[in-house]
């Protein structure tokens, strides 16, 4: 039965799955099934990928896909995102314009049409960009926008710098996923009070779980895109240093992305088996991994464009199902890992010390044991979908009335 005066929300992203068993990030879809099952009426707008249909609904969520060139040349969005894919092929800008003039007049029509109380843009560029320039009508919607990081931290310099200034002062609230972002967006003259602390979340109750008292975990485990800022090439040299103090060490790395073939290349030149790359693998595939694992590393760097994690939710899955994770240095990660106590934490770049991280909890079985327990704990305090998703209702309902009492930091 539907209900008339459920608040709507429009969700509006670059980034969303074409199904359940795609390896795109899910995040965004997450958040919108959960506002659905919230008793909300969500819809998101995203950007047309080939093959599909221009609307569709996925786990009851119903997603338009806005169309910016033929079906043929439609490579700018799909997986890990548009900046990667322009990396990858640096002749997609020319489809920038057309893709910013698709959104523009989809988004138009969708506040036109559908009357949302709430639109909330993910990504400040160009989401948030978009949103910003909609011109207001006698019903005008509150705007939220959730910075993630890339959107800051990827595309640096004045003119970046300036759009991200004058799209946030037109939105009525910014979120940003981790005080590492916030305190970014603060220093590029972002007013403090307009940005409040919320990340993503992750199924901490049904998919990024504990394993079986009695089931075995093993080895070592990166999941994630396979790109520069992911710093995978540190975990293989770190592996190689470990080949004599601790033979028969299983690794696996899980994800995909335009590094794959050069870090082959150097797999094959530190002797390591070609067989320690699985590829790609779906949501379900990964927790199951993070399950049979006893280690998983995390040895993200600020890559050679300034692009850094925002928060990196892969951290929060692997602690999740109770992993001992070893993880970089960096500001956003030491909010989700504490050295010590929820994780180990070793200087970025540095494949020695990530060996003898490894190595020692190899060595400590109690201790890998009890920084997975504690950090399932943190994360489930912090990060289940449950808080999530009622924080973002609750800040929905506060920017629909017009009170503020949530938005503060």
């Amino acid at each position: 039965m539907k209900h008339p005066n459920r608040m709507k929300v429009l969700l509006v992203s670059s980034t969303y799955p074409s199904s359940a068993r795609d390896s795109t990030p899910g995040f965004v879809h997450g958040l919108a099934r959960r506002l659905v099952a919230a008793g909300l009426n969500v819809s998101v707008l995203a950007p047309h990928l080939p093959g599909l249909a221009p609307e569709s609904s996925l786990d009851g969520v119903r997603v338009r896909r806005f169309r910016y060139a033929p079906e043929w040349l439609e490579s700018l969005a799909g997986p890990g995102g548009i900046l990667p894919r322009l990396r990858e092929a640096p002749a997609r800008i020319l489809l920038v314009p057309f893709f910013l003039a698709g959104l523009t007049w989809a988004l138009w029509r969708c506040l036109v049409r559908d009357q949302p109380d709430i639109v909330h843009a993910h990504w400040l560029l160009p989401q948030g960009l978009v949103l910003a320039l909609m011109p207001h009508g006698r019903r005008r919607a509150q705007q939220v926008c959730t910075v993630h990081g890339a959107d800051i931290f990827a595309l640096r310099g004045r003119g970046f710098s300036w759009l991200r200034r004058w799209a946030a002062a037109r939105i009525d609230h910014i979120l940003g996923v981790s005080q590492h972002v916030r305190d970014s967006l603060h220093r590029e003259g972002i007013p403090e009070e307009n940005i409040t602390v919320l990340s993503m979340g992750v199924d901490l109750e049904t998919t990024f779980t504990l394993p079986s008292a009695d089931a075995a975990r093993t080895g070592v485990l990166f999941l994630g895109r396979l790109v520069e800022k992911k710093g995978v090439r540190f975990l293989l040299e770190a592996v190689a240093l470990l080949r004599d103090t601790c033979p028969g060490l299983s690794v696996r790395i899980a994800g995909d992305g335009p590094e794959m073939v050069p870090l082959r290349a150097l797999a094959e030149r530190l002797g390591l088996p070609d067989s320690i790359f699985l590829g790609s693998v779906p949501p379900e595939e990964g927790a199951r991994l993070m399950r049979a694992s006893l280690i998983c590393v995390v040895p993200s760097v600020t890559d050679s464009v300034g692009d850094e994690e925002g928060l990196g939710l892969v951290t929060i899955e692997a602690m999740g199902c109770g992993c001992a994770v070893v993880a970089s240095d960096l500001p956003a990660i030491r909010e989700v890992v504490t050295h010590q106590e929820t994780g180990l934490l070793v200087p970025a770049r540095d494949p020695t010390a990530l060996a003898v991280a490894i190595a020692r909890l190899l060595h400590d079985p109690g201790l890998c044991h009890s920084l997975g327990e504690n950090a399932r704990n943190t994360v489930l305090e912090r990060f289940d979908w449950k808080v999530i998703t009622a924080r973002h209702v609750a800040l929905y309902e506060e920017l629909r009335c017009g009170t503020d009492s949530i938005l503060s930091p």
